[in-house]
């Protein structure tokens, strides 16, 4: 076993090391180039776009409305990565990561962008006459035959992947924030999760996405109030903390309280995985989620799925930063979901470190309901209709399991697969990235406005 382990480091230090930081950063950045930075200067339009897609369009081909199509994708996004990833990249990487995790975000923006518009370009209607679509059906569709085999890898990657990251770790992070905070036995969480969860996707993307639009941005407000109450408190330490962030972004980090120091290759290499990690830029998750909106163009639905990433990381790991780093704790020795808990209660003392438990527990729901969505379409891909409620029966047992399981290798191995999901989504993304220019371009020659009702494309 012992053997096993080290060799699953060995591969997983391989899958996460530089190549792979820079092939995915590389690859935004020439996306973005591509586009001509048009991701950032539409970031208006696409809240314009975001804000008219909140019903479904009867006219429109799609099982949900753009709306509950974002808000899938950031259920499952928006999890433990905003709390425990950013705390866990400070406190190996120092406050430079979060730099690192902004320009993450950044490049990132045009990787959504892209792997949105060609998952609805190339999409396809299953057996139930529902979307389906992805990284793995833009290169079925869009490279053709002889690139069957890089579909298939990802769903495979995916469908493996989904049941660590995306279920038992995160039940696993509900159950030890309320054993922590308020007492509560690990399986009492996982039965009450099982259930809550067995009702939602057993419902199907509807059901998610209904879910997904009421729990999401409830949230995501919610905290993000909390996270400003933190820097309100802290308000004269906000500009020594962008200092810090920096000027710590290019120079180590000396050891200080209980912070061990930091080399800059630290920040870099924790800030841009842990953002990858929190916003899934390059991983082609987004897509298949994106692929059930209804949409006349899979431009319209790239723009208002970008704004994941924008969200995800932009605004919500922010603050999660800036609260840890100007409230001071960063130094504390505390690490992961600790270190945010220990920011909110210094502010907010008795009932802070409560905020910051409740929000991780219903970021790590939301994000068990995304990733569902997301291994199901995998299976689908692999096995076809018939494995959908199959999946879903184990998905939902093995949400106590994680619950009361140590899962030390099996975050690990979640981890590792995560991360092969990249690989063939990232190559698609460069192939098929003459597509994604020459329909961007089409889009706006023919509605400069950007807002309104293009033609079906596809």
């Amino acid at each position: 076993m012992e053997f096993i382990n080290n060799l699953t480091n060995q591969i997983n230090g391989l899958v996460w090391g530089p190549p792979m930081l820079v092939a995915i950063l590389g690859t935004g950045l020439f996306l973005m180039l591509r586009l001509k930075f048009m991701p950032l200067s539409k970031i208006g339009a696409g809240f314009a776009l975001l804000w008219q897609g909140r019903k479904k369009d009867d006219e429109a081909s799609g099982e949900i409305s753009p709306f509950q199509a974002l808000m899938t994708c950031l259920a499952a996004t928006v999890g433990t990565g905003n709390i425990a990833g950013v705390a866990t990249a400070i406190f190996l990487g120092g406050p430079g990561a979060l730099f690192w995790m902004w320009c993450t975000a950044l490049v990132g923006m045009a990787t959504k962008y892209a792997e949105v518009v060609l998952a609805v370009h190339y999409r396809e209607k299953d057996e139930r006459g529902e979307h389906v679509g992805g990284p793995m059906y833009a290169i079925k569709n869009g490279l053709g035959k002889k690139w069957l085999w890089l579909g298939t890898a990802f769903a495979i990657f995916g469908g493996l992947a989904g049941f660590g990251i995306g279920n038992m770790v995160q039940v696993n992070s509900m159950a030890h924030a309320l054993t922590d905070t308020f007492g509560i036995p690990a399986w009492v969480t996982g039965v009450v999760a099982m259930v809550f969860v067995g009702l939602v996707i057993l419902g199907g993307i509807k059901r998610i996405g209904a879910v997904a639009a009421t729990l999401v941005p409830a949230m995501c407000v919610t905290y993000v109030v909390a996270a400003i109450v933190v820097l309100i408190v802290n308000v004269d330490a906000i500009p020594g903390a962008f200092g810090l962030i920096f000027s710590h972004a290019f120079t180590p980090t000396a050891a200080t309280g209980g912070f061990a120091g930091a080399a800059v290759m630290a920040a870099i290499r924790f800030g841009v995985a842990r953002g990858i990690f929190s916003n899934e830029a390059g991983l082609g998750t987004a897509g298949i989620a994106q692929a059930a909106g209804t949409t006349h163009s899979s431009v319209r639905s790239g723009l208002i799925g970008m704004l994941g990433t924008f969200i995800d990381t932009l605004i919500i790991c922010t603050l999660t930063g800036l609260a840890i780093i100007a409230s001071g704790v960063w130094t504390s020795g505390a690490s992961g979901a600790g270190l945010s808990a220990a920011a909110f209660e210094s502010a907010m003392p008795g009932f802070g470190g409560a905020i910051l438990s409740i929000a991780l527990v219903v970021f790590a729901f939301t994000t068990i309901l995304g990733w569902s969505y997301y291994g199901e379409k995998c299976w689908e891909y692999l096995v076809g209709t018939k494995s959908i409620l199959p999946f879903r029966i184990v998905w939902v047992l093995a949400v106590p399991f994680g619950a009361v399981a140590q899962l030390d290798f099996a975050w690990l191995v979640a981890d590792t697969l995560n991360g092969l999901m990249a690989l063939p989504n990232l190559l698609s993304l460069l192939l098929l990235s003459p597509v994604v220019v020459k329909l961007t371009k089409e889009y706006f020659a023919r509605d400069g406005r950007v807002t309104g009702n293009a033609p079906a494309q596809r």
